[in-house]
């Protein structure tokens, strides 16, 4: 084969590799661009392209106190759960990450099991068990069926952040007379601080845009905004629906560039799949 040849084939793999990827990323990003485009409507509808642009839905968010509400339990669920996500998901990412025991596979499989089974089900399963024990339904169960799906997400990416720690780290740390807590706490956790706080975005975003078990373990005084918007969208088509999903897609990014910012992301995903 000539040089030639493999010159041109190098390049057509990249034209066409590139072409998938510009595909892909239309795909994605115009959904999210066309909302924000409707959101900006001076109509009294959904309807793509707008008649006119207005900032008036904007503006109505201010007196939505129902929308406002359930946006405020959805932070508070979120934020709980993403908490309670880190805390359970680091301890487990430390037990199980170099362990070559069988219990740690089964440990490894038992916290990625919620990804697994459909979260129908698993929301359906948590109400009936939550009023087995007489649990009612408030935003602790809310927590609690949230922060079982959230786990995950905490789990894998610390433990491919512990993957890239060097043991002899930690071994040099020992032989200094360092407490593994002293260690854990000036060398693991500065190391594998990007893992950590990829999965926690993750696993707010998650939480946040949770519907399945949202949908069984929320009522009306606990309505989160995901089931709030859907009920809205059912009903009518309410632009407001369309600024809040604006607003969305905005906190967003603005988070991302922060946890980027924070934790280097990109760098840290460069590294693990290298």
């Amino acid at each position: 084969m000539s040089g030639r040849q493999r010159n041109w084939e190098a390049l057509s793999f990249q034209i066409v590799m590139t072409a998938i990827a510009v595909l892909a990323l239309i795909l994605i990003v115009s959904p999210s661009l066309v909302v924000v485009i409707v959101s900006f409507t001076s109509g009294f509808s959904l309807k793509f392209p707008p008649q006119g642009y207005s900032t008036r839905w904007y503006v109505e968010l201010w007196n939505a106190w129902q929308l406002q509400f359930a946006a405020r339990n959805s932070v508070v669920v979120a934020m709980s759960s993403t908490a309670l996500s880190i805390v359970l998901g680091v301890a487990a990412a430390l037990a199980i990450s170099r362990s070559k025991a069988l219990t740690a596979k089964l440990l490894d499989s038992l916290f990625m099991s919620p990804l697994v089974l459909p979260a129908l089900a698993f929301g359906l399963a948590a109400l009936m068990f939550f009023s087995l024990i007489g649990l009612p339904i408030s935003l602790l169960t809310l927590v609690i069926g949230h922060t079982i799906v959230c786990v995950p997400y905490v789990v894998r990416n610390t433990v491919a952040a512990l993957a890239q720690l060097e043991p002899t780290l930690l071994e040099s740390s020992a032989i200094l007379g360092a407490s593994r807590l002293y260690t854990f706490r000036r060398i693991v956790l500065p190391l594998i601080r990007p893992g950590i706080i990829s999965g926690a975005f993750i696993a707010f975003m998650s939480s946040f845009d949770n519907v399945p078990v949202s949908l069984f373990l929320a009522d009306a005084r606990t309505e989160v905004l995901p089931i709030k918007l859907w009920a809205i969208l059912e009903g009518s088509l309410d632009v407001r629906v369309a600024a809040v999903s604006g607003v969305i897609v905005v906190l967003t990014l603005i988070g991302l560039v922060c946890a980027e910012t924070l934790g280097g992301l990109s760098r840290s995903f460069g590294k693990s799949s290298s």
